[in-house]
Parts: C-alpha cells; sequence; structure tokens
C-alpha cells in the first residue's frame, strides 16, 4: 500500500516509502528475497507470489518507494537505464513517430536509430530548447515527445511544462529521462510529463556498483501497459539491485545537496580561467537557460560540461587530475571525468556531435561527494597547463 500521503518531504519519504520494517520480523530494512520462484499452497492457489520474474517483494518495495518520490502513480524497475527506455519504446506500434530531443546520451540515439527504426518507428530529432522546432516537428503520426532535462552531455534544458502542453494538445505522450536532475532536484510529472525514467545505474543508485533503469508513470492506463512489457519482456533486475537501490535512495537527498554543493564550487571557480573555452552548468547566472533552471528545478545537480579547445588540451587535463576517475557513467560517490566524444557519445554522428558541440576538446565532470575544496583544487591544477 502507497501511504505517500503521511510524509510530506523528501528525504521522509525516500527512507520510509516502501521501506516500512517487514511484519513477520520487525527488519527495519527491507530483506533482500533472492528467490527465483515461491511455494505454491496447492494446485491453482498461491500466496501472490508465484515467479519472481513477475513478482518480487524487494523490488516491489523499490518501485513502490521511486513512484512516490516522483509523484507518480507506479514505477516499474528495469535491469538498466536502456532497458527501462526499450521498455518505454515499446507502448508504441509500427507507423509511429517520436520526436527527439537533439541533444542527448548516445545509447539512447543508437537505440532509436539502429534497433527501433527496423521496426517501424520514426524519430526526429529538433533542438527541444526552441518550442517552434518541437511544435514543427509533429506529424499526425506523432505518439511521443521524448527529452532529458538537463541533457547529456551538453546541460541544456527543456521547458517541460510548455512542451507538455505542446505534446498533450496533440494527444501523444511526453516522456522525460530525469537521470542527470533527479526527483530530489526536478519532478516532471508534477510539470505535466506523463513518463519519467531514470538510468538508476546514476544518481539513484549512488555508488558505481549497480547497473539498473526505472520507468514512473502518472497514468494508470500506461501503468497497465509497462507492467505487461515488464513482465512479458522480462528485463527485470535481480534483487539484489533492488535491495541495493533501496539502501542508496535512503541517502538521496544528503548525497545530492553535497554533488551541487560541488558543482557548483567548481563552475564558479573555474568559469572566467584562461583555459576554459567554454562551460556547461545550469547553475550558473551565466548559462542561457539559468532562469528556467530555477524555475523548474530545486537544485542544478553535479554535472558540469567544459570545453577546453582540443583534443591535446582535453588530454593533458585529464591526465593532470588526482581525485577525478577517468571512467564512464556519473553519479557516483566518486568523481568520474568522462570524454563524451570517445567514451558516452561515440555512436552519434560527426556532424551531429559537432553541431551540438561535443567537440574533442570537450569534457564532462561527474562531481562527486568529497570535499569542495580538494575537488576545486584538483580541477584548477589539471588547468594549470
Amino acid at each position: 500500500m502507497n501511504k505517500s500521503k503521511r510524509y510530506n518531504n523528501f528525504a521522509t519519504k525516500a527512507i520510509h516509502i516502501g521501506q516500512e520494517p517487514e511484519q513477520v520480523t520487525g527488519a527495519v530494512t527491507v530483506p533482500l528475497f533472492q528467490t527465483s520462484t515461491y511455494a505454491q499452497i496447492e494446485i491453482g492457489k498461491h500466496t501472490g507470489f508465484e515467479y519472481a520474474r513477475t513478482q518480487n517483494p524487494t523490488r516491489f518495495a523499490w518501485e513502490e518507494n521511486i513512484a512516490a518520490l516522483e509523484n507518480g502513480f507506479a514505477a516499474y524497475a528495469f535491469g538498466s537505464g536502456l532497458a527501462a527506455e526499450d521498455a518505454v519504446m515499446k507502448l508504441l506500434s509500427a507507423g509511429d513517430h517520436v520526436v527527439c530531443a537533439e541533444d542527448m546520451y548516445g545509447g539512447t540515439f543508437r537505440l532509436f536509430e539502429k534497433i527501433f527504426t527496423r521496426f517501424g518507428l520514426s524519430f526526429s530529432y529538433v533542438d527541444m530548447t526552441n518550442l517552434e522546432e518541437v511544435q514543427k516537428a509533429l506529424r499526425p503520426n506523432t505518439k511521443m515527445v521524448y527529452s532529458e532535462s538537463p541533457t547529456n552531455p551538453m546541460m541544456r534544458l527543456t521547458d517541460l511544462e510548455a512542451v507538455a502542453k505542446i505534446a498533450h494538445a496533440h494527444n501523444a505522450l511526453f516522456v522525460v529521462d530525469n537521470t542527470f536532475a533527479t526527483p530530489y532536484f526536478q519532478q516532471p510529472i508534477t510539470l505535466g510529463a506523463d513518463i519519467v525514467l531514470h538510468s538508476a545505474t546514476k544518481y539513484l543508485g549512488g555508488h558505481s556498483d549497480l547497473i539498473s533503469g526505472v520507468v514512473i508513470t502518472s497514468k494508470e492506463e500506461i501503468a497497465s501497459k509497462l507492467q505487461f512489457i515488464q513482465n512479458a519482456a522480462g528485463a527485470v533486475p535481480g534483487a539484489f539491485d533492488c535491495w541495493l537501490l533501496l539502501r542508496s535512495v535512503k541517502t538521496l537527498a544528503l548525497r545530492m545537496q553535497q554533488h551541487e554543493r560541488n558543482a557548483l564550487g567548481i563552475a564558479s571557480a573555474i568559469e572566467n580561467h584562461k583555459n576554459i573555452h567554454g562551460i556547461h552548468y545550469p547553475g550558473l547566472a551565466s548559462h542561457p537557460q539559468h532562469e528556467l533552471a530555477k524555475r523548474q528545478m530545486s537544485g542544478f545537480g553535479g554535472i558540469i560540461s567544459i570545453e577546453l579547445g582540443s583534443y591535446k588540451n582535453a588530454q593533458t587535463f585529464v591526465n593532470k587530475l588526482d581525485v577525478f576517475i577517468l571512467a564512464e557513467s556519473l553519479g557516483g560517490v566518486e568523481s568520474l571525468i568522462c570524454h563524451p566524444v570517445s567514451m558516452t557519445h561515440g555512436s552519434i554522428p560527426k556532424e551531429q556531435r559537432e553541431k551540438l558541440g561535443i567537440t574533442e576538446g570537450l569534457v564532462r565532470l561527474s562531481c562527486g561527494i568529497e570535499d569542495t575544496e580538494d575537488l576545486i583544487n584538483d580541477v584548477l591544477n589539471a588547468l594549470d597547463y
């Protein structure tokens, strides 16, 4: 039973919803139900649990928790963020059209263009910061508008409320990838989104020790379809990953506060550095969408992208870092640095990358929760070349 009405604030919800003491023993931590199947009472009679792909109490607890944090009707967990995206696209049928943000994670582009186009879906990629472009891209067969906000890696924002109205006027679903902001800093459903998804691998997991994804919806009819897809396609996470997510989400509020504190500190310290050719962080007043960020987000997140001018400069910068670790992914307690062209966005055509500003000299910082001064000094020292 969803008890979200008992709790008014985020941190309390994160710790208690779906995580009530276990009824048999009183254990205050949700048990790990590491099982593939369940004993049935007799033929045709069971306890409500038959097979773990379909039902798992640990997964149910995680889904209840994240649904409440996103103010959704229901949530469904998957084995990765891309598996979550795959499930959302299976809500569509051959012949349907999707309007997408042109600046998205490379794996999303690969999934859409290399797999779903083969099954009759079509995609248009537009500057989602331009409402006129979104409106013009709509076709009679457009069934979905899909965006990230902030985007990966250029930190562009979608006006969620405005785009939701455009999508709904066309009877299209509005889907938002909320991975970068997390429900702590942004809740797209409250701004009109029908579906929110996350790579739970990132901030929701927060410790770089799991791969998972989750989809949340505000609509009962969509929930029913997603539940069917989850069970029929079977891309569910294991019980242990769900248990880890339940553990991690308890500290999400605290972690996000420190992620943001570190990102804002670093961005402010390096914004005018002579070796910085450009910086992308919505918490800076110089960001072109800073006012929108303040309006629809309660915080600016922990990701900064910086332009260093050339591949050589990027390589020199990365090699001089001591605290930041060169690795794919983001959102962990440790600070990571990524070179999108050679890592996360290699599947996007070069001309498209260059149009967006994803150059050989661009690096993406995922600011962890280490001491702020240590991170600032690490970045400043690496910029001294």
